[in-house]
């Protein structure tokens, strides 16, 4: 819960900063008030998409939450990375980029359960590229699926509406890269 304690701060730290008052937080990103009060004071956890609200809301990069922008990690070594789950999706996501100021892309580990898709159907700027290293993942990309299997890779613009989903009963690993950074 440090994670998110550490975010509440940068956000209250944000809204202070610019002058915004809660009031003022809501009308920009369209969430409650009371939502938002309950973000800042650390009782209410916060979905991937609210937080992309407030990134936008700020004009701040995603990765102003969960990094320091002076740090420089060129190196990830695999027990510096952690597994973690974003509300929502039943994913679970280990970060593989390093941490510097100015980076385009963002390299993670996504591992879906059996059976499940990883969130709903959309699109953002950017591109993404997804290997899979175990298992079997259908990528739905506008109206075409996709069937990527282990050691295949798909590679496309992720401004077009896509989504992930593992067919299968076990989970599937898959190696993702994506541009813009997100964390």
């Amino acid at each position: 819960m440090e994670i998110l304690s550490e975010i509440a701060d940068k956000i209250k730290e944000l809204r202070k900063e610019k002058g915004y008052t809660l009031k003022d937080l809501a009308d920009k990103t369209e969430l409650s008030v009371s939502f938002l009060s309950q973000v800042e004071n650390g009782s209410s956890s916060l979905a991937i998409t609210s937080l992309k609200k407030l990134v936008d809301a700020f004009s701040v990069p995603m990765t102003y939450f969960f990094y320091s922008m002076e740090t420089h990690n060129y190196h990830v070594k695999i027990d510096e990375q952690k597994s973690f789950k974003m509300e929502g999706l039943p994913s679970e996501f280990v970060r593989l980029s390093g941490d510097f100021s100015g980076r385009s892309l963002e390299s993670m580990i996504v591992t879906i359960p059996g059976g499940q898709k990883h969130g709903h159907k959309y699109n953002h700027p950017g591109e993404e590229f997804a290997y899979v290293l175990e298992g079997v993942l259908i990528v739905e990309i506008e109206d075409k699926e996709y069937l990527v299997q282990s050691g295949d890779s798909i590679h496309y613009p992720s401004t077009m509406p896509h989504q992930w989903r593992n067919p299968l009963g076990s989970p599937v690993k898959i190696l993702s890269v994506i541009t813009p950074a997100v964390f």
